[in-house]
């Protein structure tokens, strides 16, 4: 079974560094959680999971102003 922590840097793209970054925390910490040596508490998979639902947001808001972007150009022609 994949750890939690390197499935969420692959999913959002990011470094177990950037990963630290953003939940305020030190890379060693991220790396052992990742490694197991520690559990990944609670707060921190409730944040994953709000991680990746922002990033399919976000995708989804870039794939709408395309459709924009196109119908715009349809339309001026």
């Amino acid at each position: 079974m994949e750890n939690i922590v390197k499935k969420v840097c692959k999913e959002l793209g990011i470094t177990q560094k950037e990963l630290a970054e953003r939940l305020g925390v030190s890379a060693d910490t991220i790396s052992n959680w990742a490694k197991g040596k520690t559990k990944t508490p609670k707060w921190a998979l409730e944040l994953f999971r709000l991680m990746k639902l922002e990033s399919k947001l976000k995708e989804k808001d870039q794939k709408l102003d395309e459709i924009i972007r196109i119908a715009q150009s349809l339309k001026s022609e």
